[in-house]
């Protein structure tokens, strides 16, 4: 027996590798232009500032290897290859040596963006929620524990389309380091177990059509792939 009006919705969550259990994933945060070639790319200044932050809903997550249709209400539909951070311990306002305990995993994903959306949210000065946390938006491939993995502070991160490389990084290219970032963004919110951070994506992002077979690495976790289907 319960008092909720309708049945709560199931928990996000994904696999870990070398168990069957799974990830209960509350909270997704996404670091904005972290690499230096990506915002060059972008039309900003790559320099030091403090790192800026956008959130996707947890009901976003999807598995990698699954076939999302094209979104509606866009006609640039982007692709951004990431490293993302698992969050195992709870921190608040840590320095970056203390963040280092924190990261649990690590997990190859997708930052999916309708681009046109996000460029007209800039130009107006509105939020970038539309472009960036819409359904079907964070691609997750298997989180790997640290432990397993040692902390991927350097390592190659490309994305194919259809065979054809179209992003190719190095994880030692970002701006800030894994735990600057969780160190910052700890300063910010309570983090959790259950928390996702994605920590930018290397230059090379671009627009994909239905029928587009994604296929994304990175060096130490392994693949992660999608496939854009036709528009509902």
């Amino acid at each position: 027996m319960s008092n909720f009006v309708f049945p709560p919705a199931e928990i996000p969550s994904a696999p870990v590798r070398g168990t069957e259990a799974r990830y209960a994933v509350s909270r997704i945060f996404c670091v904005g232009r972290n690499y230096a070639d990506h915002a060059r790319e972008m039309g900003a200044d790559p320099t030091r500032e403090p790192p800026f932050y956008f959130t996707k809903p947890a009901t976003a997550l999807t598995p990698s290897g699954s076939t999302v249709p094209y979104p509606t209400e866009t006609r640039n539909y982007h692709y951004e290859m990431e490293l993302v951070l698992v969050i195992g311990a709870p921190v608040f306002k840590v320095t970056p040596e203390a963040a280092k305990a924190a990261i649990w995993g690590y997990a190859a994903g997708l930052d999916m963006t309708r681009r046109d959306l996000q460029a007209a949210a800039k130009a107006a000065g509105k939020p970038w929620d539309t472009a960036k946390g819409f359904d079907q938006s964070a691609i997750l491939g298997e989180i790997v524990r640290a432990s397993d993995v040692g902390p991927l502070a350097r390592g190659a991160i490309t994305l194919s389309v259809n065979g054809v490389e179209k992003q190719h990084g190095d994880l030692s290219d970002m701006i800030w380091n894994q735990a600057e970032i969780v160190s910052n963004l700890s300063h910010l919110y309570h983090l959790h177990p259950g928390d996702l951070i994605y920590t930018g994506t290397p230059a090379g992002v671009g627009a994909v059509v239905p029928g587009d077979v994604l296929t994304g690495r990175i060096e130490g976790l392994g693949e992660i792939t999608l496939t854009v289907g036709e528009p509902e």
